[in-house]
């Protein structure tokens, strides 16, 4: 690399850590990367080194980097019209609602453009409140679905925490128990989830529940597998009380989990399906509430209440379309299905030699190592909201897996392993072996067997 070069990658860093802050951060001495270009897994830096992006940016490149067709769409559209106002069409808005509801099952035919996936479910926590009268929701933990006010509170993520006295009010949370930290038998999983749900909604008013809202498959808060069937039985109390059922999608979307929405690995329907990431595969900013012929109907003669700017931008639209042939044509949810197993069959054969792992979830290509100090005990390499001091293996874990050449989300005592669908076996094989060399450091923190 020439000096130049050298140089303007020292002033592109400088001016973003001068003049930019970085979201969920601290804002001095942290390192990113300056990425130059990025193609198919791989992000290039100004150094010309190569990282093997292991989870997809935000779990959101679905379709890998760099995809020209994504580039040619936007150009096309924008070379027509670059923007209009809401209450007027476009033949790629059309076009792109048209193709949503072909792809979504049962009676979810209404989509709501937004500009992300907060906007997504915002609009759809205030549309269940306004369709049933009713005010509680209820929600999960463990879950992120975003940082504006609302979803912020509705989620359980403790990234809310310094804002918490802020809160929106009349979210109810509740705990879903996971297989791998479980204590009692694998046979009361699920009913003991489900009693503890009915308890909640016999406590908080079942007339008083707008909706439950819940994500097709965890994502950043672990990867949670939920208890096989709760996701069936939820949707049946639901349907019991006149609960509507809101899915969160925005990282389980669009082929992630093996099919085009994570909540189809849990035969359901929801009522209303929130999505943003994987619909543009993150080439431009975009998101869509996919709303029920049902409650869109209590619409047809009186205002929806919902508006935004840029609700079905049509350039992003275009792009949105174009994702969407991606998809298709170069058969990314049958491989990865395929690459999916692939993984499982590697980390299993990682399991035997590193005994710092000890679980890993994954429903496709959404996965996630949990590292801990004891295979036996299960005490987590880092506990859930780690403080700094508890966090040093696994920030020299991370470190370590930035320096080999990889870009992935570490959190507390996770590892998530999410690359883009388009990911082949010999990439596989070089982002674990990326992460076995990395586990080393944990496995070393363990001591002598």
């Amino acid at each position: 690399m020439i000096d130049t070069e050298i140089s303007a990658a020292q002033d592109i860093i400088r001016d973003n850590l001068d003049h930019t802050l970085f979201s969920w951060s601290k804002q001095k001495g942290i390192d990113p990367i300056a990425v130059k270009r990025a193609e198919g897994v791989y992000l290039y830096d100004y150094d010309g080194k190569r990282y093997i992006d292991f989870s997809s940016g935000l779990m959101n490149v679905n379709i890998g980097h760099g995809n020209q067709r994504i580039t040619a769409a936007v150009v096309r559209q924008m070379q027509e019209v670059s923007y209009i106002t809401p209450g007027c069409v476009t033949k790629a808005r059309g076009d792109l609602g048209k193709k949503l509801a072909e792809l979504f099952p049962g009676d979810l035919n209404k989509a709501f453009f937004t500009l992300c996936g907060a906007t997504s479910i915002e609009n759809a926590i205030k549309l269940a409140r306004l369709y049933t009268g009713r005010h509680k929701i209820i929600a999960r933990y463990q879950a992120y679905h975003g940082s504006t006010y609302g979803v912020m509170s509705a989620g359980g993520d403790p990234r809310k925490l310094p804002a918490d006295s802020q809160q929106a009010p009349n979210f109810i949370h509740i705990d879903i128990p996971y297989a791998y930290r479980w204590p009692h038998s694998q046979e009361s999983l699920l009913a003991d989830a489900v009693s503890n749900l009915e308890r909640m909604i016999a406590y908080e008013g079942p007339a008083n529940i707008a909706a439950m809202l819940f994500e097709g498959e965890s994502g950043s808060s672990g990867c949670f597998k939920y208890p096989e069937g709760y996701l069936k039985a939820v949707r049946q109390i639901c349907d019991k009380h006149g609960i509507l059922l809101i899915i969160d999608e925005v990282m389980s979307g669009f082929g992630r989990t093996g099919k085009w929405f994570g909540f189809q690995n849990h035969d359901i329907v929801p009522d209303m399906v929130a999505m943003a990431k994987g619909l543009t595969a993150g080439y431009l900013p975009f998101g869509c509430l996919m709303v029920s012929d049902r409650i869109a109907a209590k619409y047809d003669d009186a205002m929806l209440p919902l508006g935004l700017t840029y609700s079905a931008h049509p350039v992003c639209c275009a792009a949105a379309l174009e994702t969407l042939k991606v998809y298709e044509d170069d058969k990314l949810i049958e491989n990865t299905i395929a690459m999916g197993r692939y993984m499982n069959e590697q980390v299993e054969l990682l399991k035997q030699k590193h005994r710092s792992i000890g679980d890993w979830r994954n429903t496709g290509l959404l996965g996630c190592l949990e590292l801990v100090k004891n295979r036996e005990t299960k005490e987590p390499m880092a506990p859930f909201n780690a403080k700094p001091d508890e966090m040093l293996v696994m920030n020299k874990v991370a470190a370590k897996i930035k320096e080999l050449g990889m870009y992935t989300f570490v959190r507390w005592g996770f590892i998530f392993i999410a690359p883009p669908l388009c990911v082949t076996k010999a990439e596989i094989d070089e982002g674990l072996a990326i992460i076995s060399e990395a586990l080393r450091i944990a496995d070393a923190s363990l001591g002598e067997r």
